[in-house]
């Protein structure tokens, strides 16, 4: 068994790569990495073909507070400038570039969570 935590990570992600999917999203990457050091949770591309970095935050219980309150400017600079190195690559043709985060809390009915998409972090 795996740390709690990690765990959660891993299938918040698959959850909103699932979701994104459903919504005509492409997921490109998941876990991408770029030459800089910097990583990106899901790298997908939206359907007006802007090239988006996802940064999913996951939540067990809101008794920490609101998920999107856990990333700080330092990180989404770092976000930004990890999608601008994997976009130069050349892998990805693509109109625009954007980071969203999309935050995964515990819905109303247990064993659910509810999650929202907020465009434009960075």
């Amino acid at each position: 068994m795996g740390d709690p935590r990690h765990d959660l990570g891993l299938a918040a992600e698959a959850a909103v790569a699932g979701w994104l999917t459903d919504a005509g999203w492409r997921v490109v990457e998941r876990r991408a990495r770029s030459p800089t050091g910097g990583e990106v949770d899901i790298v997908a591309m939206d359907p007006e073909r802007t090239l988006v970095a996802i940064e999913v935050r996951a939540l067990r219980t809101r008794r920490a507070g609101e998920a999107a309150l856990t990333v700080d400017r330092r990180r989404v600079k770092r976000l930004r400038r990890t999608l601008a190195a994997i976009a130069g690559d050349g892998r990805h043709a693509h109109r625009a570039l954007r980071v969203d985060l999309v935050t995964v809390e515990p819905a109303a009915r247990a064993g659910r969570w509810r999650l929202v998409r907020v465009p434009g972090i960075g």
